[in-house]
């Protein structure tokens, strides 16, 4: 017979409870960064900030205070040395022109790297890994070294001294790095979505066209601002493949205002206005786009 009491003694012992660890209050936790004294930080942005407002005050100083005045203060304010600019040294079509290779950059740029970085993301072929380690290096390969081939080329075709030479140029050497980053966009979308298209009946264009294109708006805002940017900028091919002064851009027109004995200082800040004023408005329409774009196209491929 057994007793309740060896029943008991039989039964399992129950587990020890287990000591609770003493909760860190959340005031304890803090970070390493709030540990640092608010005018540690704020201190070094401030004198990061005076360096660089103070150029582009400088600028404006010089632009719009009349010619001859010394007065730290832009007042009594003139846009006479834009009106200069503007007439006399044919700003009106340096912009034009600018413009018009930025435009056709743009829309060249993105056109031929949408259907190059397509392919490279999709497809595969048995040169695609020495195809892609040309593009990178193509990178390092400095304008200068393709101003004479180049000319050459432009020779040959008779194309010297006009626009349609500056932007094929532009677009060779804005082609590499537009197709990796559109590459790298196009592989974030999964390949389901166009394969669904396949099975409602659209053939491989019109999936793309209707359910990957409208995927790849802040890829094409960001190579096409940053071609558009870079052809607006950029004074060596203009200068060399331009002779004609009806024919120059910005930049160069820029260069024409400083000569050897004098600079004109009020007029080429002018100028400097004039070219950067463009590039300010697109950069604060397209910031987000232009974010998104390249975080989202800069992937491991």
């Amino acid at each position: 017979m057994i007793t309740k009491d060896a029943e008991i003694s039989d039964a399992p012992a129950a587990p020890a409870p287990v000591a609770e660890e003493p909760r860190q209050r959340p005031g304890k936790a803090r970070r390493a960064w709030d540990e640092v004294p608010r005018w540690q930080i704020y201190l070094p942005l401030s004198i990061y900030l005076l360096f660089t407002l103070i150029p582009f005050y400088w600028i404006l100083l010089f632009a719009l205070r009349p010619a001859g005045s010394t007065s730290l203060v832009p007042w009594p304010m003139t846009f006479e040395h834009f009106d200069k600019v503007w007439t006399e040294r044919s700003f009106g079509t340096y912009f034009q022109n600018s413009v018009l290779i930025g435009v056709a950059t743009l829309v060249m740029t993105t056109v031929v790297a949408l259907a190059g970085g397509y392919a490279l993301a999709r497809f595969e072929f048995r040169i695609k890994r020495a195809f892609m380690l040309a593009l990178l290096c193509s990178q390092f390969v400095p304008g200068a070294l393709m101003l004479v081939p180049l000319f050459q080329i432009f020779a040959k075709l008779q194309m010297i001294n006009s626009l349609g030479s500056v932007i094929i140029a532009e677009t060779v050497f804005q082609l590499p790095l537009s197709m990796i980053l559109i590459s790298g966009f196009i592989r974030n979308v999964p390949p389901s979505l166009e394969e669904a298209a396949w099975v409602d009946g659209c053939n491989r264009f019109k999936a793309f066209r209707i359910v990957v294109l409208p995927l790849l708006r802040p890829g094409l805002i960001a190579v096409g601002s940053f071609a558009f940017v870079h052809a607006w900028n950029h004074f060596l091919f203009a200068l060399m493949f331009l002779s004609d002064q009806s024919k120059q851009t910005i930049p160069v027109g820029l260069n024409t205002l400083m000569s050897a004995d004098s600079v004109d200082l009020g007029a080429l800040a002018a100028g400097g206005i004039i070219a950067a004023v463009p590039v300010v408005i697109v950069f604060a329409f397209i910031q987000k786009w232009l974010i998104t774009g390249f975080s989202a196209g800069a992937v491991k491929g």
